[in-house]
């Protein structure tokens, strides 16, 4: 990626960063309007980061995978029930496609791409960095759903068993997501998924790894009043975000001055 290029990366970044912040302000509609333009910016961001970094066919494989992927496992979710045991989208996230709100496969992307690209830094060789970013992208999940939930966006018919203190959301789904989180990551890796990080051009998405680990924690404990999934998830997504910062900080500390 060019120089030049970058700042346009990190502005969207700024923008999604902003609409986060913004969320636990808003209820209703405007809550529902303001997460349907948080995914957007997310996906934005993503697909523009793989573009610039790595061109169009990495670009075409990680929507291929990761939208089209999202979009077909959530169909059959509405539909059967697996694999995330049976579910229903509540309508209020926008227009609907095979009963599945269009943002919903968007926000697979928004993640997935940094989770791999968290991965490809942290581990050596495919079998270990599809692991390291299925796990990435699943444990996100453990913040997701409860969060959703909460706000009223979907619901599970049959909710239990659940995770101690986070009521409405089966321990299934949370293993759902970790086998189809693994499987689209094996499947991005065969088929355009980058093979080394791209130096100071990836850092804005684990900038958006390890924001969206931090803000969540603090966003449910303090503002959600969902402090058991505040504690979940930072338990679930510390193997990756804590090893990713860590790295990170050694790197810049280790950098000639």
């Amino acid at each position: 990626m060019s120089r030049r290029r970058l700042p346009i990366v990190w502005a969207v970044l700024g923008a999604t960063v902003l609409a986060q912040i913004a969320y636990p302000l808003t209820e209703g509609a405007a809550r529902a309007h303001l997460t349907v333009l948080t995914v957007l910016l997310g996906y934005l961001l993503s697909v523009g980061h793989a573009l610039l970094t790595r061109g169009p066919r990495v670009a075409a494989a990680l929507v291929a995978v990761t939208t089209g992927g999202g979009l077909t496992v959530e169909a059959l979710g509405v539909a059967t029930g697996v694999p995330f045991g049976g579910y229903d989208y509540s309508g209020d996230l926008g227009p609907m496609l095979l009963g599945v709100p269009l943002i919903i496969p968007l926000a697979w992307t928004w993640m997935a791409w940094p989770a791999w690209l968290a991965a490809l830094r942290l581990a050596r060789g495919a079998p270990a960095r599809i692991g390291l970013a299925g796990l990435g992208l699943a444990t996100w999940d453990v913040f997701l759903d409860p969060q959703m939930v909460s706000a009223g966006y979907w619901s599970w018919h049959e909710p239990t068993p659940a995770l101690p203190g986070v009521p409405g959301i089966p321990v299934g789904n949370y293993l759902g997501w970790l086998v189809v989180a693994l499987a689209m990551m094996a499947l991005l890796s065969l088929t355009g998924g980058p093979a080394t990080p791209a130096g100071d051009a990836d850092l804005p998405m684990y900038g958006l790894y390890l924001w969206t680990y931090a803000s969540s924690v603090l966003a449910h404990a303090v503002f959600f009043d969902l402090p058991a999934s505040a504690a979940w998830g930072a338990l679930a997504m510390a193997p990756v975000a804590l090893t990713l910062a860590v790295t990170l900080a050694r790197a810049r500390r280790s950098a000639p001055a």
